[in-house]
């Protein structure tokens, strides 16, 4: 069974992935459905590692919306046919970077293991 500190490496790579297409900006996003279909692959990815991650280590970092990045899992999957793709970019630019810094923070420390 893989233990927090994998599925917050998971969700740290899914970052990195999201990353690799998002500094290309929101027109090259609006414009290719494969950077679309990309990135929203990628936020499945880090609200499945989210939601799989204990209960204890959720609640010893409330500063991370794990809620609400579970709720968009869930409607990226269950809902697909209602995303909202000018929410998934604010998500990309405005909320991954901060995620990504206080995952960061946490495997610095040893955490998660």
């Amino acid at each position: 069974m893989r233990d927090d500190r994998e599925k917050l490496l998971d969700i740290f790579d899914a970052i990195e992935q999201i990353e690799k297409y998002a500094v290309q900006g929101r027109e090259a996003f609006e414009s290719s459905e494969l950077i679309q279909v990309w990135h929203v692959r990628h936020l499945q990815v880090i609200g499945e590692a989210a939601r799989t991650l204990s209960s204890g280590f959720k609640d010893k970092h409330p500063q991370i919306p794990w809620t609400r990045i579970v709720g968009m899992r869930n409607i990226l999957v269950h809902h697909y046919f209602e995303i909202d793709l000018p929410v998934v970019w604010e998500v990309v630019e405005h909320e991954l970077p901060q995620l990504k810094a206080q995952v960061e923070a946490i495997l610095r420390e040893g955490e998660g293991g």
